[in-house]
C-alpha cells in the first residue's frame, strides 16, 4: 500500500497539480461554448480527484470521481442537451423550406442552438416564429441581439428574409417563452 503524499515535504509536486484547479475553473468561467465548459466541468472533477487521492484521502476521492466528476457532468450533459433548443413556431400556411432551413439551422449553430419546429404556434411555447414573407419573429430581445451579432443574419438577410422582434398578440401571451 503506497502512503500518501506529506503536504508539508512534498508541496513541489503537489502545487502544480493544485495549480491546475483555479486554472481550469477560470478556463470554465470564460467559455462561451456550453459544451466545451462541460468539458472542462470533468477536468475540474478529475483534477480534484487526483489530489484527495495523493493526500490520502480515498474516500472524499471516490465521492468527489463519482458525485463530483460522473453524476454532475451527466446531469449538466442532459440539462443542455434539452434546454439548447430554438422553438420555432410556424402559423398556418408557413412552411419551413430546405433553402430556409439551410440558412437556419448553421445560424442557430453558431449561438449553439438546436432547431426545433412547431407547426401550430397556439399548441406549444415556442421562441420565435416565421412569416410567410420570410420575416423571422424572435421573442427574446437579447437572443434577438444575440442572433444579429452572428454570421447567419447577413446571410438570412442576403436571402431575402427579415429579422424583427416578436410582435406582441393580443391575447394572454401564451404560447412564448421568455
Amino acid at each position: 500500500m503506497s502512503i500518501p503524499l506529506d503536504p508539508g515535504g512534498n508541496l513541489a509536486q503537489l502545487l502544480p497539480i493544485a495549480a491546475l484547479l483555479p486554472l481550469t475553473a477560470i478556463l470554465m468561467v470564460l467559455q462561451r461554448n456550453p459544451y466545451q465548459t462541460l468539458v472542462l466541468r470533468g477536468i475540474i472533477g478529475a483534477i480534484a480527484t487526483l489530489l484527495y487521492a495523493l493526500l490520502g484521502a480515498a474516500d472524499v476521492a471516490l465521492t468527489e470521481a463519482l458525485v463530483g466528476t460522473l453524476l454532475s457532468t451527466t446531469l449538466y450533459a442532459i440539462a443542455l442537451r434539452s434546454s439548447m433548443v430554438f422553438r420555432l413556431a410556424l402559423p398556418e400556411g408557413v412552411l419551413l423550406g430546405s433553402e430556409r432551413r439551410a440558412l437556419l439551422e448553421p445560424w442557430l449553430q453558431q449561438a449553439f442552438l438546436r432547431l426545433e419546429v412547431i407547426d401550430v404556434p397556439g399548441e406549444g411555447l415556442f421562441h420565435g416564429q416565421l412569416g410567410g414573407d420570410g420575416e423571422l419573429q424572435i421573442r427574446s430581445g437579447r437572443l434577438l441581439e444575440q442572433l444579429l451579432s452572428l454570421e447567419g443574419a447577413r446571410a438570412w438577410r442576403l436571402a431575402g428574409g427579415t429579422i424583427a422582434p416578436l410582435r406582441p398578440v393580443a391575447s394572454s401571451g401564451a404560447g412564448v417563452l421568455p
